[in-house]
């Protein structure tokens, strides 16, 4: 490794020890309003939403580091998607917390009614339930294990985004702005990702002899 490899890797190393504490930041926050009872009139409900909040931000910015580097081709950006990964499992893990303990109380039975009753609630823990394995399998240590098997359970983030997404769409009932907002950047995330392999089969054989005839 050279010494221009060696002083990028130094500078996103260190860059991860600032987002780390930055991505833990709005727990604390969240924690400190709780404790201060400065959330408002409905603290539960401004817990609820805001963990929800940044859980689907914090998975659409995970989503984000492949298209990133396909734009800009600094391949840096993948380094930053297991801690953003993590991070959105952990917001959404808070998420679900705020709903079983503050919630639901000691009612936690009702959560299995929710599921089957309500759509919104459905498909939000299938959400959690496919980042779970993906968070469990996120180490260097199950990537060698598992192999090319890692990265085809790991598309599954996908699903998981679009299923965070209906989550967000299905519970807002009046105005949908803010939830059109990240399913559009989810859109734009998913279609950024087919853009390369469209790209490629247009520059093979046929593609490359139809661009020599122009």
């Amino acid at each position: 490794m050279n010494a221009t490899a060696t002083k990028r890797w130094d500078r996103i190393a260190w860059s991860k020890w600032l987002l780390f504490p930055a991505a833990l930041l709005p727990a604390l926050l969240l924690l400190q309003g709780a404790l201060q009872n400065t959330l408002g009139a409905d603290p539960v409900k401004a817990l609820t939403h805001a963990t929800g909040l940044w859980a689907l931000r914090f998975l659409l910015l995970s989503l984000a580091m492949t298209p990133f580097r396909l734009w800009t081709g600094w391949t840096g950006f993948i380094r930053y998607r297991r801690m953003l990964g993590l991070y959105a499992f952990f917001y959404a893990c808070l998420h679900l917390l705020v709903y079983l303990v503050l919630d639901l109380g000691t009612y936690w039975a009702d959560l299995l009614t929710d599921i089957q009753k309500r759509p919104y609630m459905t498909v939000g823990f299938g959400a959690w339930l496919i980042m779970l394995p993906l968070a469990i399998t996120s180490t260097r240590g199950m990537i060698r294990r598992m192999g090319r098997h890692w990265q085809r359970l790991h598309r599954l983030v996908y699903v998981a985004g679009i299923l965070a997404a209906l989550h967000f769409l299905w519970l807002v009932k009046a105005d949908l702005r803010e939830p059109g907002i990240y399913a559009g950047i989810l859109a734009v995330l998913l279609l950024a990702r087919l853009w390369p392999k469209r790209r490629a089969r247009g520059t093979g054989p046929v593609g490359a002899a139809t661009t020599s005839r122009k």
